[in-house]
């Protein structure tokens, strides 16, 4: 199931993208279902909660009326995260003052990621927890909410650092769908990512 959905996810990229400039929508990715009055039902990111870089509670209400960046990373990752971490900074300062937007990295070490870790790597990255939240929590959730982003998180002995994750950038409605993503650490791919942050803002929080 976790693959069909992965195809029906790049398939609907794809489709999406055939769309003139002038009419672009971002469409809501993943599987959905037709509900027995018709209506289209779309996948949605389930409840969550973690513990982030100050020790506050994260949940799905923290992003009540937000949209939403969301990655996987860890600490000491030796290939993609410091990449990813230079462009979402990217992202950061860009959305910065704009309180429509927040970011959200998902810590994949459980056991060497704590709190203090994230509060100093947090600092050492010069964002502000209001604006960009760094969780830990339970392994299981960590990494079961993973496939929700369609993101990869996995713990392999053989990979870098001890974990095969991907370095995908993923972007959330307000209304928990997943609307785009990008690979973080393609700096182009971010470019046109921040684009599809732009239009979800004007569809999302019309003027």
């Amino acid at each position: 199931m976790k693959y069909f959905a992965f195809i029906v996810l790049i398939i609907t990229t794809w489709a999406a993208c055939l769309t003139s400039p002038e009419k672009r929508t971002l469409p809501i990715l993943g599987e959905r279902d037709i509900s027995p009055g018709g209506d289209t039902i779309y996948r949605s990111v389930p409840d969550f909660s973690f513990i982030d870089q100050d020790s506050q509670l994260v949940t799905n209400a923290t992003f009540a009326d937000k949209i939403y960046v969301v990655d996987f990373f860890f600490i000491h990752c030796p290939t993609i995260c410091p990449r990813v971490k230079k462009n979402g900074l990217r992202l950061y300062e860009k959305y910065k003052n704009d309180g429509r937007v927040m970011l959200l990295s998902h810590s994949i070490d459980v056991r060497n990621d704590t709190v203090a870790a994230l509060h100093r790597h947090a600092a050492k990255l010069g964002v502000d927890a209001k604006k960009w939240r760094l969780v830990t929590g339970d392994h299981d959730a960590i990494y079961s909410i993973a496939d929700d982003y369609f993101s990869v998180a996995v713990e392999d002995p053989d990979s870098p650092g001890g974990f095969d994750h991907s370095g995908r950038l993923i972007l959330v409605d307000k209304n928990r769908h997943v609307r785009s993503f990008c690979d973080g650490t393609n700096a182009e791919e971010v470019d046109r990512f921040m684009k599809d942050i732009d239009l979800l803002l004007e569809e999302q929080f019309p003027r």
